[in-house]
């Protein structure tokens, strides 16, 4: 594991692969483009780039795949980051200018069409395939990389032939699945030894998850509990937790053979990388799963956690019936408020009477995916229901599913757990206060104390040998419900965590102090998840008006939409922290010109946690060739940079 030196301090930027766009980009970032942005990290004087995921995801065939955290594989790189440039030129003339057509249309697009750039793609490629394969087979090189890649090139291959004729794809067979992984290995490889040329870090990202449906679940399905969805409970980012569909580990069986899955997957990474993220490094803790009749992410639990007995339960002074702790709690002034336009039809349609007012749903209506499924059928189309209605309808379902007091344990019915953020439901609603006072305390002794010397130890039987696996610098997502214990692995191990003035670690501060940031952290203002800084500023007013007066400093009225000097003032300020690492993302970098920026903000986004099908098509507005020629600006970042002693 890479340590760095004692009170070192650099400054990098963030962006993904697929955001990056120049003049001879195929309507997606590519490998060639990587090259290019690190000359810009090189040039304005930072030394690290950090990156989304960039493996394979194809399992669909559609724009759903277009989410970079879903891999098929973990050793796989996407096809779609090919740097076409770099291969043979086309010797077919007539198909050659077709896709330079298709090149240039897709190139002008101002968001990424996932479906039309992969197809495009991979014709390429199976062309150059065709008409390059026979000598590169007999190659060195390949003959290497097939060495190196024994362990999950052919499942990886098999695989990708049988999703193909699954989703109905054109049939491109084992070997050019063979050949594209190789050509993808060598160009990343290439922009890595590049990269360090340049005097620059390269840093990747280790997803938490797997697709469930890919080929790693398929190859070592011991590996993995199918009954279960990893997920997060709810936060900043969103309000009903995340549902990331996602297998979780069967951490027994990884751990019987020395963590042998993870220790490839990190060893892999360093064919590419200098450092990488470890996201949701909360997940070695513990992790959120949600049963597999869940949609949202309130009916989750931490597993593995030291779950409560009733006798437990009763020793907090909650004497509650059993039922009542577990049933959905359904009055009619739940229905009411919840369906304030078709309570009479929800009752009609989806409850039975139980008693006085209260209701219980019908078996066939008893879990979310349930109602999912049904609202997808002809007897759901005859509701008189508009779009809107239809889908506040499911959300009041979903919602009135999960208003329960407590969860069963995943393994064992006799043990609960209290449901997250039930408190802002009217299950907590209907309590006395006493009952309420009680809950809260074992509420809170369950969710922050009780299970810390237990996390802490799980994460101590997986973490220390992963990250001694390679000699990258080891950096950790680590925001969320965090419990004491992650701060004790992490400087234990002297993994980087993660600050952000906007989510203070400290509760007891509205706002991150960046003066108290830890040296052996990473700062930025936003990331891939959340509003850049321009957005963030103008969605809540009173907030950005307190956060100007009260933490920049600055008096009178907060000006609205951010002025480029008051981005640079907060870029400043977040390089002069005594953070070892300032990472900021391509879009707060480029808020501090006013000339370079887009015009729009809200156009910055990348992600939107809450939406479990969001599509991740953002591009940079601009060209690279462009962004390496605005002297003026790049100047600018120079001068912050050194100003900062970075």
């Amino acid at each position: 594991m890479k340590q760095l030196q004692e009170g070192t301090r650099m400054a990098g930027c963030a962006i993904p692969v697929f955001a990056l766009r120049s003049a001879g980009s195929f309507g997606v970032g590519d490998f060639g483009d990587l090259k290019m942005m690190i000359d810009w990290v090189a040039h304005t004087g930072q030394r690290i780039l950090q990156i989304l995921p960039i493996n394979d995801t194809t399992n669909t065939g559609t724009w759903v795949d277009s989410y970079p955290y879903s891999a098929i594989s973990i050793y796989a790189l996407h096809p779609m980051y090919a740097d076409l440039r770099q291969l043979p030129a086309l010797k077919d003339g007539k198909a050659a200018g077709k896709f330079r057509e298709t090149q240039a249309a897709l190139n002008a697009l101002d968001k990424i069409d996932y479906e039309a750039v992969n197809k495009a793609k991979r014709q390429y490629l199976f062309l150059i395939y065709q008409q390059t394969f026979a000598e590169v087979r007999e190659s060195k090189a390949y003959a290497q990389f097939l060495h190196d890649t024994q362990e999950w090139l052919s499942g990886y291959a098999d695989y990708s032939v049988r999703r193909d004729k699954r989703i109905g794809s054109v049939a491109y067979g084992h070997d050019f699945y063979r050949y594209v992984q190789f050509v993808l290995d060598m160009q990343m490889r290439e922009a890595h030894s590049y990269a360090q040329s340049r005097g620059v870090m390269l840093k990747g990202d280790i997803p938490i998850g797997v697709n469930r449906h890919g080929c790693d679940v398929e190859m070592d399905p011991r590996y993995f509990n199918m009954n279960g969805q990893a997920g997060a409970p709810p936060d900043n980012f969103a309000a009903d937790g995340q549902n990331w569909g996602f297998p979780t580990y069967n951490w027994d069986a990884m751990l019987e053979d020395g963590c042998r899955w993870w220790i490839r997957r990190f060893q892999n990474m360093a064919r590419y990388f200098d450092a990488y993220r470890i996201d949701h490094v909360l997940g070695f803790f513990r992790i959120w799963e949600i049963p597999i009749h869940s949609v949202t992410g309130l009916l989750g639990q931490f597993q593995p956690s030291r779950a409560l007995t009733l006798d437990e339960i009763h020793g907090y002074g909650l004497w509650l019936d059993e039922d009542f702790m577990t049933q959905p709690f359904v009055a009619d002034w739940v229905l009411e408020r919840f369906f304030p336009q078709q309570a009479g039809l929800v009752k009609e349609r989806f409850l039975v009477h139980a008693h006085d007012d209260i209701w219980r749903m019908k078996p066939e209506f008893d879990t979310q995916r349930k109602v999912e499924e049904w609202m997808k059928s002809p007897e759901a189309d005859r509701l008189p229901l508009d779009g809107e209605q239809r889908v506040a309808l499911k959300k009041g379902l979903f919602r009135l599913i999960s208003n329960v007091l407590f969860v069963r344990d995943h393994k064992n019915p006799d043990l609960f757990h209290p449901r997250i953020a039930v408190q802002l439901d009217p299950a907590y609603e209907t309590l006395w206060q006493h009952d309420k006072d009680n809950f809260n305390r074992l509420y809170n002794d369950y969710f922050y104390h009780r299970n810390n010397q237990f996390w802490y130890e799980e994460a101590m039987k997986k973490l220390p040998v992963l990250v001694e696996a390679t000699d990258m610098l080891v950096c950790a997502e680590d925001l969320g419900m965090v419990p004491d214990c992650v701060s004790w692995v992490m400087n234990q191990l002297q993994i980087l965590s993660l600050e952000l003035v906007s989510m203070p670690k400290d509760n007891t501060v509205r706002w991150g102090v960046l003066e108290r940031n830890p040296w052996r952290s990473v700062c930025t203002i936003s990331s891939h998840d959340s509003a850049t800084m321009r957005m963030w500023w103008d969605e809540d007013w009173q907030e950005t008006q307190a956060f100007y007066n009260e933490y920049l400093g600055h008096g009178g009225p907060a000006p609205h939409p951010m002025p480029g000097w008051l981005a640079e003032d907060m870029v400043a300020r977040h390089l002069r922290c005594p953070s070892a690492l300032c990472i900021l993302t391509l879009q707060d970098w480029l808020a501090c010109s006013e000339t370079l920026r887009r015009e729009d903000a809200g156009a910055e986004r990348i992600n939107i946690p809450a939406n479990p099908r969001h599509y991740w098509r953002y591009r940079m507005h601009l060209n690279l060739e462009d962004l390496l020629a605005a002297d003026e600006f790049n100047d600018k970042v120079c001068d912050m940079i050194k100003n900062s002693g970075r």
